[in-house]
């Protein structure tokens, strides 16, 4: 019978707070001022005077607290082959407003060509 070694799952989970850190934590934002407040009060302070370059400094520090990092995340088709693409060029009008009507919502609004209608890039002025 095999003991020990690593169990998948087990202990505390990487970034969670032991029972000691979320006490000290809810007590100081019962307190009042936590050092969120206090970098957000400076930042504002710097903003204020037009010192940008304090302002973003701090901002920096306190933006990890305020905005989640995107996790990277690579693309691929099936099997993380390529993602498979569709040329498009030599479709009919008939056909392209066919597909329009079909995927058309499931777009959205973006409104992404909007002042592009070759589709090109390029704006017509």
């Amino acid at each position: 019978m095999a003991r020990g070694g690593k169990r998948t799952g087990a202990g505390r989970p990487r970034g969670a707070a032991t029972k000691r850190t979320r006490e000290i934590a809810d007590k100081a934002s019962s307190e009042g001022l936590t050092p969120l407040e206090v970098m957000l009060t400076a930042m504002r302070e710097h903003a204020k005077q037009k010192d940008w370059d304090a302002a973003a400094s701090i901002a920096k520090d306190a933006a990890p607290y305020m905005h989640a990092k995107l996790a990277s995340v690579q693309h691929s088709g099936p099997k993380g082959g390529p993602i498979q693409t569709v040329d498009l060029t030599n479709v009919s009008d008939d056909q392209l407003a066919a597909l329009e009507a079909i995927f058309g919502p499931l777009a959205g609004s973006g409104d992404d060509d909007a002042g592009d209608p070759g589709g090109e890039g390029k704006e017509s002025r």
